[in-house]
């Protein structure tokens, strides 16, 4: 067994480890994605729901007409909380090929870390990835929606359009798709079982 902590180790007798992360970072995101697409996905999840982005916010320190009902804004949220599943659906195949082709090269280390450890892992590997392949879509949708309660909520505060929104929402679809994602893995992890993958529950199993 002192085999297991070489840092460099890729797999023990027909177990690959490099393998078995893959397929942890694959069922969590099938996972967590199978989750968000539902509708309503986002707005009940319960680390993935889409708080306003921060320019629905304070602007100059005064919150702007129509967004200082507490009933708008909270229909502003749920809102922009379905318009981020169209995020999640342009995510999902941007992920999977990443998960097929990053570098795993501390499969040992990441296996034996914590119940994100896979999750943070892929995150530090894609970056900004997943940001800048949600604006276009969460563009696109929004204009297609053109919701009522959201054109209200942009035309109260100047200077803002459909675009920023668009960003601005990517940037927290981001967080909240790699909150459900690490969700799954740990979930994974305190049952492997469940999976009904041999390689995976042998990986986990032997670390």
């Amino acid at each position: 067994m002192g085999v297991l902590a070489l840092p460099g180790c890729a797999s023990i007798g027909n177990i690959s480890f490099v393998e078995a992360v893959r397929r942890l970072l694959t069922l969590s995101a099938q996972n967590a994605f199978a989750r968000l697409t539902q509708p309503d996905g986002f707005w009940d999840s319960t680390v993935a729901r889409i708080d306003l982005p921060v320019l629905f916010g304070k602007r100059g320190g005064i919150v702007q007409g129509i967004l200082t009902s507490g009933p708008f804004r909270e229909k502003l949220q749920h809102r922009l909380n379905n318009v981020a599943e169209a995020g999640a659906r342009r995510a999902a195949p941007v992920v999977a090929d990443t998960v097929r082709t990053i570098g795993v090269e501390n499969a040992v280390a990441i296996l034996k870390g914590g119940p994100t450890a896979a999750t943070s892992f892929l995150r530090d590997g894609m970056g900004p990835g997943l940001v800048n392949a949600m604006i276009p879509a969460l563009d696109d949708a929004l204009r297609v929606a053109d919701d009522p309660i959201i054109n209200q909520a942009v035309a109260a505060l100047t200077g803002v359009d459909i675009g920023m929104v668009a960003h601005a929402l990517a940037i927290d679809a981001d967080n909240a798709i790699w909150y459900e994602i690490g969700q799954e893995e740990t979930a994974i992890r305190a049952n492997p079982e469940s999976t009904n993958d041999p390689v995976l529950i042998a990986a986990l199993k032997a670390l």
